[in-house]
């Protein structure tokens, strides 16, 4: 035997050495497959069986008694969550905040709220000027008085022209809309920032936060006979 068939036969062996776990792993019996050491079936790999199980009765008991104990205030005779009564009592701008003990922000609240709230009464009333006066040049009798009129309004009655009362009406719905949806924004913010501020009542902002990790050894998925686990390494955040 010639040295090239040496080096082909022990090349041979090194490859079968290193298939031969692998092999014998993936001949190892499933139960849950006949088909597995079938040499006509090819091989594939299971998925993940794990099924997520309905919540028993048991369950949904210890949920509901989790909920009653958070429920901790009473509203018009109710019991409530914090943060729900916190939200309830934000219907009427400010009182949130003050059910937080957070008498900075109404400042903020009031001023904000109500000066959307003044624009908009503002645009209002100039789109109902400007509409009535329009309506009123409707009237061949007023219609015949030069332009501008003072009988048409404070403002609208300093217009020169029958179409620059049209584009009023157009200008002033225009920001009327707009500010009936920034009043609705501020209105909801304000709400929102109640019922944040009862979330975070109780939540954990001592010096006592910990932030650990360390090495350890997570299962993964793969085939029946791998490896079960492997490395990595876990982060946790612990509280006092």
């Amino acid at each position: 035997m010639n040295n090239y068939s040496l080096r082909l036969w022990a090349l041979l062996l090194v490859v079968m050495a290193a298939l031969g776990p692998r092999a014998a792993c993936a001949q190892v019996y499933d139960p849950t497959n006949p088909n597995a050491n079938n040499p006509a079936v090819p091989k594939t790999i299971r998925p993940d069986t794990a099924r997520v199980r309905k919540p028993t009765a048991a369950a949904k008991r210890k949920k509901a008694a989790e909920d009653s104990v958070r429920r901790t205030e009473t509203l018009f005779g109710f019991r409530v969550t914090r943060p729900a009564k916190a939200g309830y009592l934000a219907l009427v701008p400010g009182l949130g905040q003050i059910y937080n003990r957070r008498w900075w922000k109404l400042p903020i609240v009031y001023g904000g709220v109500g000066t959307v709230v003044g624009i908009l009464i503002f645009e209002q009333k100039g789109f109902n000027e400007y509409t009535h006066a329009a309506e009123l040049l409707a009237d061949p009798a007023v219609a015949a008085k030069p332009l501008p009129n003072p009988d048409l309004g404070a403002r609208a009655g300093r217009e020169r022209s029958a179409a620059s009362i049209q584009n009023g009406i157009v200008f002033y719905r225009h920001y009327r809309d707009a500010f009936i949806l920034y009043t609705g924004v501020a209105y909801g913010i304000q709400i929102l920032d109640a019922i944040v501020d009862a979330h975070l009542h109780s939540f954990d902002v001592s010096d006592d936060l910990t932030l650990r990790w360390q090495p350890t050894l997570l299962p993964v998925p793969g085939p029946v006979g791998g490896l079960p686990i492997a490395p990595g390494m876990a982060v946790a955040l612990h509280f006092k």
